[in-house]
């Protein structure tokens, strides 16, 4: 299941999580963001019980790309333990997500 993050709970469930995350940064009006949400599902099922596969609205929730200066989406942030490992910027292939997803995960 995709997990639904906020700017009010970023604190406990992203930085204060010991696992890994990833986070689609998106908005409604975003062609480019429909186009991966059937990706974000299907690695969110894949996934489930290893790691945490969720988006984040841009427009319902302005402080978390304020904070990572996010200027365009879609956008991916991939934590670890609280820390951001890395920011992908732009259409990815399902391929690409999961193996970054793997790596954290070894």
């Amino acid at each position: 299941m995709v997990h639904e993050f906020t700017d009010a709970a970023f604190q406990t469930e992203v930085l204060e999580n010991p696992g890994v995350i990833l986070i689609d940064l998106w908005a409604e009006w975003s062609g480019p963001n429909r186009a991966m949400a059937p990706i974000v599902e299907q690695l969110a099922t894949e996934f489930e019980g290893k790691a945490v596969i969720g988006k984040l609205n841009i427009d319902d929730n302005p402080e978390v790309p304020l904070n990572y200066n996010i200027r365009g989406i879609p956008t991916f942030l991939l934590f670890k333990g609280g820390e951001l490992k890395e920011k992908v910027i732009g259409l990815q292939s399902k391929q690409f997500l999961f193996d970054r997803i793997n790596a954290l995960l070894e």
